[in-house]
């Protein structure tokens, strides 16, 4: 795949290069801020692009905002953010036009090498991929209200795959299941959360994303992770 990447730090930057390089694709451009972001993307046009929430001048959400203006411009453009912390918010917000090819990462997901490039894929083919900790925030906050207190444990799995993007294939392969019982499950937890059956993918993510969030009877907000070894009261990035 060809990639743009946006990511200010000059070391994870390279260093996500030689990974996705070793692993046979191309880093078309890898810049540092949303404005460098934008203009590469428009000049390569990549297969995906992958970049921090967080960039240049600002450090807030200046990589999510470029993300969602090359999206207006040209619809299901594949995007991949990286971020420190699980900031739930962000995935509901690049879900919500609709149209798949995105996903949300934690930063140390790249350490876990088959997860972040089996993402990376889902998400450069229309997919999506939300990070597990993003959901399972999401679910520890709903799941003993309402409807998610009578589903059953396996469809609780089921529901955390769903909601990170996998497939109905790709959860029967994950939790050792048959095609038909993945479908069965899935048809039993629509019913029981009232949400509309037969959806494509990202749009079955963004409707369990959105149920989650109401259970959880509070707006999406931040929940700091620190990385291993980050002193938890430096800085965000």
């Amino acid at each position: 795949m060809r990639i743009v990447l946006a990511e200010d730090l000059v070391l994870l930057r390279e260093g996500i290069t030689r990974i996705l390089a070793g692993e046979g694709h191309e880093v078309v451009a890898a810049v540092a801020d949303a404005e460098s972001l934008v203009r590469a993307v428009v000049e390569h046009r990549p297969d995906i692009t992958i970049a921090d929430v967080r960039l240049p001048p600002g450090f807030s959400d200046e990589g999510l905002r470029a993300a969602i203006r090359l999206r207006e411009r040209h619809p299901a453009e594949p995007v991949l953010i990286l971020s420190q912390y699980v900031e739930a918010g962000y995935a509901a917000e690049l879900l919500s036009d609709g149209a798949g090819g995105v996903g949300y990462l934690l930063k140390d997901r790249i350490g876990e090498l088959d997860e972040f490039l089996d993402a990376l894929e889902r998400v450069a083919t229309g997919g999506t991929a939300m990070d597990p900790e993003v959901v399972a925030q999401l679910l520890n906050r709903g799941r003993r209200r309402g409807p998610l207190a009578a589903l059953t444990a396996r469809e609780h799995e089921v529901l955390d795959l769903m909601a990170q993007g996998l497939s109905n294939q790709a959860i029967a392969d994950r939790l050792v299941l048959a095609l038909v019982s993945v479908e069965k499950h899935i048809g039993s937890i629509l019913t029981k959360l009232e949400l509309p059956p037969g959806q494509a993918v990202h749009r079955r993510v963004l409707a369990v994303l959105a149920y989650l969030d109401r259970a959880a009877d509070r707006p999406l907000t931040p929940a700091p992770r620190a990385p291993s070894g980050a002193d938890p009261a430096g800085p965000a990035r």
